[in-house]
């Protein structure tokens, strides 16, 4: 990898590796401001003109060490001499926790990785530092993998299969891992899948494309000619995944003719058009809309069916997003900016469909930004879940006699999902719950099957997010 001398170099002194330096640099902006890596890292990596083979090391490893911190921080603890990791200042922690990720997921030898943490650490931290983590890093490199996930079941009760083991081996916090395993419980799986959708919440999420106004075969054309590959959709006959390449240099994504979306998200805008309702059908509404790829999704089959969609957001900019994400299909699409929650009472039983995509903990796209699953706590869902009623509430005095509803998120936390779904249906009567995986199986390319008439994904059977669906007839 390319190297470079930093301003503060000597002679005598090695130079950073700078792919590292990168990646270091990130690191600290997410620990210490909240900042998002996928938007910091690809900036950083374009300005710095890397070549392909050192970004994608750097995203790697940038990405890898945030989902599998919680993972490090537990071998790191064991190897301080008794030093606590909230006495360890940031920038010590997160080169720690590159070095561990190089040792033992990427397997980098121990010579290596050791030495390029450490230089970095003395050319930005100075010498005490970096002779801390010399010692902290070679510990580490002691035992293997396999020895180290021994040890944290032995210093997490002695059970591969509690909740602390569980949470620190596959780096989720505990109460995360509850709800996967109450969620999968009530969606009629066995609680031992625990293991897989942990799994997968850490394997990257694939660029999932979605043919919404062209041919599927167009847009296969469309990614050859940019010299792209691609593999078709797991779940979606109108989906593809681009294995290699930028999809904002795919034509039709720039047209907005197709569009990158998450193929639950896909389905689930789908299943908002599939549904079938007793009334005319020519008024849709999306509710939450931003940031426009489920409107967008819809738009183009509102166009072939001679509907008009109404895109409601409560956030101008995400508005904004929303009307871009539409263009190609303005003339059937009016653009609202306003609180969700006023539509029932402002347009009483006015629409055909409406969507009700809520606002959510989004422990269901966990694949997505490494560093969410750190920044979210059980208590987020209290407030969203009156929220979420809300909404509902809205849309439901909204939706005309004979219409439906569907209701959404990208989480499969009960109290937003089921518990939502069952206090609605318990006070009101005329609301009929239809089967939502029929209604999948009609237009996915898998089946569905579910105790509850309720959708809910999940990234490790549907390679998707874990999206969650409920259809409500009125």
């Amino acid at each position: 990898m390319t190297q470079y001398r930093p301003k503060n170099w000597r002679p005598g002194r090695a130079a950073s590796d700078r792919v590292r330096k990168i990646v270091f640099d990130v690191l600290i902006d997410v620990a210490q401001n909240d900042s998002y890596a996928n938007l910091l890292l690809p900036k950083a990596l374009k300005r710095g003109n890397f070549q392909k083979q050192d970004a994608a090391y750097a995203t790697n490893l940038c990405y890898g060490t945030l989902r599998l911190q919680g993972r490090w921080d537990a071998i790191i603890a064991t190897c301080t001499n008794g030093r606590k990791l909230t006495d360890i200042d940031i920038p010590v922690l997160v080169l720690l926790r590159m070095g561990a990720h190089q040792l033992l997921e990427f397997k980098t030898p121990a010579h290596a990785a050791i030495y390029e943490t450490v230089t970095l650490a003395r050319n930005e931290l100075g010498s005490g530092a970096s002779g801390f983590i010399n010692a902290v890093l070679r510990r580490v490199s002691e035992r293997t993998i396999t020895q180290w996930r021994d040890h944290v079941r032995d210093i997490s009760g002695g059970n591969y299969g509690s909740v602390q083991f569980l949470a620190t081996w596959f780096s989720h916090p505990e109460w995360i891992v509850r709800a996967l395993v109450n969620a999968l419980k009530a969606n009629g799986r066995s609680t031992k899948d625990i293991v897989s959708v942990l799994k997968a919440d850490n394997i990257p999420a694939p660029v999932a494309l979605v043919a919404r106004d062209l041919k599927i075969s167009d847009l296969q054309t469309d990614i050859e000619k940019g010299s792209m590959r691609h593999e078709p959709g797991k779940l979606m006959p109108q989906s593809l995944l681009l294995t290699n390449g930028d999809p904002a240099r795919i034509f039709a994504v720039k047209d907005k003719l197709a569009g990158v979306q998450d193929e639950g998200s896909q389905l689930v805008a789908k299943i908002f058009t599939t549904a079938a309702v007793e009334n005319e059908d020519k008024k849709w509404l999306d509710l939450c809309a931003g940031p426009g790829g489920k409107s967008a999704t819809i738009a183009a089959i509102a166009t072939q069916r001679s509907a008009h969609l109404y895109a409601n957001e409560l956030h101008s900019h995400r508005l904004d997003l929303v009307s871009q994400a539409v263009q190609p299909w303005s003339e059937i699409i009016s653009l609202r900016t306003g609180d969700g929650r006023d539509i029932g009472i402002e347009e009483p039983e006015s629409y055909d469909r409406i969507l009700v995509d809520v606002p959510c903990t989004g422990i269901g796209a966990l694949r997505r930004r490494p560093e969410a699953r750190w920044r979210k706590n059980p208590s987020d869902a209290i407030d969203l879940q009156q929220l979420q009623i809300e909404l509902l509430e809205s849309a439901w005095n909204a939706l005309k006699p004979g219409g439906v509803l569907v209701y959404s998120t990208c989480s499969p936390y009960l109290p937003e999902t089921h518990e939502v779904i069952k206090q609605f249906l318990a006070e009101h009567p005329a609301a009929k719950l239809l089967d939502a995986p029929k209604i999948a199986n009609s237009v996915a390319k898998i089946k569905f099957t579910s105790p509850t008439k309720m959708l809910q994904l999940w990234p490790d059977l549907h390679h998707s997010d874990a999206m969650f669906a409920a259809v409500i007839k009125k």
